[in-house]
């Protein structure tokens, strides 16, 4: 693939959208729309292994408030686990101490470069009240891991990042019990 041509159309307070003339594989050439995001960090804060942090949170893209786990996109040349840490004690009031890395997803390849770096942390301990963004509007909730997973059956939790996020911290958590019992 060759990038014959790249012009920026916006450049907003968190992520560029940019025109893209290419040439595919096959020779043909195309133009595409593409966010260019700075990548983000997201977390399944757990209580054991059995309960879970959500938050629920207004986002006006879609106008409602929705069930997800902490996420925030990295500042400038911040290491993904910082962000992660940074993002759990101020959108929940929570530190960590024990962090597993569960992997990187792309939540839309089709035109976003995003990379969200997921993360499990446990051994959770309050250290105080939330320090939100002036822009965010959410809410705190604990719940069953059993319970987490019929909302999503029930589509009641609909966002993607949360979704897969919890599907790799429960395929991470039976992969450590099934080690545990060889």
């Amino acid at each position: 693939m060759k990038v014959n041509k790249k012009e920026i159309i916006y450049e907003g307070r968190v992520f560029k959208l940019t025109k893209e003339n290419i040439t595919l594989k096959n020779g043909v050439t195309t133009e595409l729309d593409i966010i260019r995001h700075p990548g983000a960090s997201a977390i399944v804060p757990a209580y054991g292994y059995d309960q879970i942090i959500l938050i629920r949170q207004y986002r006006h893209a879609i106008g409602e408030y929705i069930w997800e786990i902490p996420a925030g996109t990295l500042n400038k040349g911040e290491d993904p686990l910082e962000c992660a840490k940074r993002e759990l004690l101020e959108e929940t009031g929570y530190r960590a101490n024990f962090w597993e890395k569960l992997g990187v997803i792309t939540p839309v390849p089709a035109y976003s470069d995003e990379k969200i770096h997921v993360y499990f942390a446990a051994n959770l301990v309050k250290e105080g009240d939330q320090d939100l963004d002036e822009d965010e509007v959410l809410d705190v909730h604990r719940f069953k891991v059993r319970d987490v997973m019929e909302m999503i059956r029930r589509g009641e939790i609909k966002d993607s990042k949360t979704i897969a996020s919890i599907f790799m911290a429960t395929l991470w958590i039976k992969n450590k019990v099934e080690e545990g019992k060889k």
